[in-house]
């Protein structure tokens, strides 16, 4: 067990602090084409889609029966919607049709997604965490998955603040700071989960997971998928995310 301990903080602060190679993009491309946006989004929302019902709640149900496995499972999903209704965020190239914006406006923004992003980012860390503890290459498929749709968060937060500063560092530092939250998170789990862990507390937990997944998932990243203007490529994103995530846990078996 502390050796999953200690791969599943590694795995959650990689994943979190993915955000900061969408920065150095946001640095240098300043904003990818929306194509591969839209594709990579989709990928992700299909990874995250397709381990939740197929390998957590699966999980969960094996070890606290399948009524308290849904009702964990709704749970995670109302938290989640609870946390972005209260902070919404938004990637960037979501709303460009709105025009121009000052430099005090862009650092809003940037600003603005950085607080949201950090506070999604927390159960996110949590999730890697919890997945982790089950089974470290569940835990590796979570990491990933996040890890891909950090990359535009991390995006969303430089390239305004890069635009209305022309600071790198400052660009970077806020990115930066977003993704720490996550390693955040996972941290608190392991303090508030490791002395009362059992299979039934862990079966909870992977549950509630799954619902947080699927809402970011649904909610969140195919709409932003589909926002960048690309018809088929989030779609297409999404199988292909699918289809890897199945694979992979096959050969995994």
């Amino acid at each position: 067990m502390g050796h999953n301990v200690g791969i599943a903080l590694l795995l959650t602060a990689a994943a979190g602090l993915s955000t900061t190679i969408g920065s150095l993009l946001g640095l240098v491309v300043r904003k990818p084409g929306p194509r591969f946006m839209g594709f990579t989004l989709g990928f992700s929302a299909g990874v995250m889609i397709l381990v939740s019902f197929v390998e957590l709640l699966q999980i969960s149900i094996e070890s606290i029966g399948f009524l308290y496995a849904h009702l964990g499972f709704f749970l995670g999903m109302a938290s989640i919607f609870l946390v972005d209704f209260l902070v919404p965020h938004e990637y960037v190239g979501q709303h460009d049709h709105k025009g121009e914006k000052s430099g005090s406006d862009l650092m809003r923004v940037g600003l603005l997604v950085a607080f949201g992003v950090g506070i999604h980012n927390f159960p996110e860390g949590m999730a890697t965490f919890a997945g982790a503890l089950e089974d470290v290459h569940l835990g590796i498929a979570i990491a990933v998955a996040i890890a891909i749709h950090n990359i535009p968060e991390g995006l969303a937060i430089s390239a305004p603040v890069y635009a209305a500063t022309g600071s790198r560092s400052k660009a970077f530092l806020w990115s930066f700071l977003s993704g720490v939250s996550e390693p955040v998170g996972a941290g608190l789990a392991a303090l508030v989960l490791l002395p009362f862990l059992t299979e039934a507390v862990l079966g909870w937990v992977l549950a509630a997971v799954a619902g947080i997944m699927v809402s970011i998932s649904i909610d969140e990243l195919a709409p932003a998928a589909k926002s960048f203007g690309s018809e088929h490529t989030p779609i297409l994103g999404t199988i292909v995310g699918m289809f890897i995530m199945a694979l992979s846990l096959w050969l995994l078996k």
